[in-house]
């Protein structure tokens, strides 16, 4: 069986670490709460020393919080706090496992605002560059309900499906970029490296070759002389996208553009769909009120169309017309997402329902990806060798021209 280290803290509060022998993580847990102990971390002794040396490597040493370190934290406050250690104690705990200096410092703060008489999302809401409006109304609720300890599990759980659904997205877009570096790469060492080298055979030979080989050395002279200037120009081109898409009416067209293309807007679709169930059931599952909840629901939108249409959904929801006769109005919104808060509406489920809609949509955008996955990259792989074949074609019919050879 694997060794698991752990770090936990005992009924009196003080930090314990050590290894013991488990088949599984849950086993670990359990072994832990048998000892009497609070679990806080459980990890492979393997996987933990492996995290720790490259926490402590320089060259990947963080400078501020992420929000990983925020969702961390979150679960380990909500563990200490439903043990029934004190607020101020729950977070001299959390200072002493920080493994990022930055963290320690953020929770010294809370701590010290804690401990002269500030409420928990009054301190939180005075770190405001790492703590978002979404997470601060949510503590807020669970103070005001007396449920903090629920109010952070249920926080934590958010994150950790959102963070989720994130590393799936960019660990599936991690084979494409590859691929499609290498294929850049590949076709510049071909013309700026290989195809100049037949230059001067062509020239001495005095004789005319084929245009398509003409395209194909031009081409490579571009890029030998030029593919600097080149780089710079896509570099400015970038930033000028950049710097176009800050202004808001060209953001706006952008990000309509995005949910209704042919191909890929029913993915985003359903991405910001699964983001704003996922966001709206929390709020609401939480004691925030739906007017209060689409405020904070269209702060944390970061395609503009669709939170405008959120805007006017809730300026109809203050008029009594509930949420999902206005979203099925705007058009803007997938129609089985406004059936299903329909009928949230309906049974007074509605917190339930909107976390019901982001978890199948975080199914059906998994498989999107994937479907599109399965037809991208053999269209990559293709195109690539079309290029690569035509620049070898083209080489290879002007050495037969210039040495007189036929073409079998």
């Amino acid at each position: 069986m694997p060794f698991y280290q752990y770090k936990a803290v005992t009924p009196a509060g003080e930090v314990q670490e050590g290894v013991l022998e488990a088949s599984s993580t849950p086993a670990a847990i359990a072994r832990i709460q048998s000892m009497g102990f609070i679990p806080i971390r459980a990890e492979e002794a393997g996987a933990a020393k492996a995290v720790t040396s490259t926490v402590r490597a320089p060259l990947f040493t963080r400078r501020g919080v992420t929000q990983d370190d925020v969702g961390v934290l979150t679960r380990e406050l909500a563990t200490l706090l439903k043990a029934g250690l004190p607020l101020d104690r729950s977070f001299e705990i959390l200072i002493n496992l920080a493994s990022n200096p930055k963290v320690a410092e953020l929770l010294g703060k809370i701590r010290n605002e804690v401990r002269g008489g500030m409420s928990l999302s009054r301190a939180i809401e005075n770190q405001r560059s790492v703590f978002s409006r979404f997470y601060v109304n949510m503590i807020r609720a669970g103070e005001a309900g007396g449920s903090l300890p629920n109010v952070l599990l249920r926080l934590a759980e958010y994150m950790e499906r959102a963070k989720a659904l994130r590393d799936n997205v960019t660990a599936s877009l991690t084979y494409p970029a590859f691929l499609a570096v290498v294929s850049v790469a590949a076709v510049g060492i071909l013309l700026g490296v290989v195809v100049p080298r037949f230059k001067p055979i062509f020239a001495g030979a005095g004789k005319a070759i084929p245009f398509m080989t003409q395209a194909v050395l031009f081409a490579g002279d571009m890029m030998r002389g030029y593919g600097w200037l080149m780089l710079v120009v896509l570099a400015f081109v970038g930033y000028l996208l950049l710097r176009r898409l800050r202004d808001p009416e060209v953001r706006y067209r952008f990000d309509r553009r995005l949910v209704t293309a042919p191909v890929v807007g029913d993915l985003f679709s359903k991405l910001e769909m699964a983001r704003f169930s996922r966001t709206l059931g929390t709020l609401l599952a939480n004691g925030v009120t739906l007017v209060g909840a689409l405020a904070i629901v269209r702060e944390t939108m970061s395609n503009t169309w669709l939170s405008e249409a959120v805007a006017a959904v809730a300026r109809e929801l203050k008029e009594g017309r509930g949420l999902g006769r206005p979203m099925m109005e705007t058009g803007r919104f997938p129609m089985l997402a406004v059936h299903m808060i329909l009928v949230g509406e309906e049974t007074g489920r509605l917190d339930d329902m909107l976390l019901q809609v982001a978890e199948t949509y975080d199914r059906e955008v998994e498989v999107a990806i994937a479907k599109a996955l399965a037809l991208l990259q053999p269209v990559m792989i293709v195109a690539m060798a079309l290029v690569i074949g035509f620049i070898i074609i083209a080489i290879l019919s002007a050495m037969l021209s210039v040495y007189d050879l036929p073409i079998t």
